[in-house]
């Protein structure tokens, strides 16, 4: 019966992580994307002593999105910064719980705490229909400002997933949560 409930667990894992990625790869173009941009406006100002206001707020939206959603993929592909020094000397059951403890005691409360301040912060923008402060800049500013939820939601996600695959590993007496 427990095997049976580890597999579906991993199943639901697997199809949230594989989620998380997607949306990772999706939002990944954005990157080129931006790379484009920012030689677009630096030819602009500094060969045609023109810059445009559009493409310096485009650059930060679309880093802010890659940042955002990066979160989320970079815990599912376990590619996220770590302060190695503490687990440096432990063994693998002790890093499982020092992960787990991390997750559940400052990830998680962290993450919470955002997404719920974020609704309302989004909601305002939509309300207004908030735009950027230069005149020619970007309109719409709650769909960036929207991506704040999206992007907490997807760490979430990516949170709980982590921890059912170390309490799984841990209850089936293996010493790595990794896939």
């Amino acid at each position: 019966m427990v095997e049976k409930i580890q597999g579906l667990s991993d199943r639901l894992c697997d199809a949230i992580e594989n989620f998380i990625k997607l949306i990772g790869h999706i939002v990944m173009w954005g990157n080129g994307i931006l790379i484009l941009v920012i030689i677009l406006q630096v030819v602009l100002r500094y060969g045609f002593g023109k810059g445009m206001v559009v493409l310096e707020e485009l650059q930060w939206h679309l880093y802010g999105l890659g940042i955002m959603i990066g979160a989320s993929y970079s815990l599912v592909t376990d590619s996220h910064i770590r302060v190695d020094i503490i687990q440096a000397n432990m063994g693998q059951k002790w890093k499982n719980r020092w992960e787990l403890f991390g997750i559940v005691f400052l990830l998680l409360p962290f993450a919470f705490v955002i997404l719920d301040h974020s609704l309302d912060f989004v909601h305002e923008s939509f309300r207004v229909n908030e735009r950027s402060d230069a005149p020619l800049g970007l309109p719409f500013r709650w769909i960036i400002k929207g991506v704040i939820p999206v992007s907490f939601s997807l760490l979430i996600l990516a949170a709980i997933s982590r921890m059912v695959r170390i309490l799984n590993s841990m209850g089936k007496g293996k010493s790595d949560g990794n896939r």
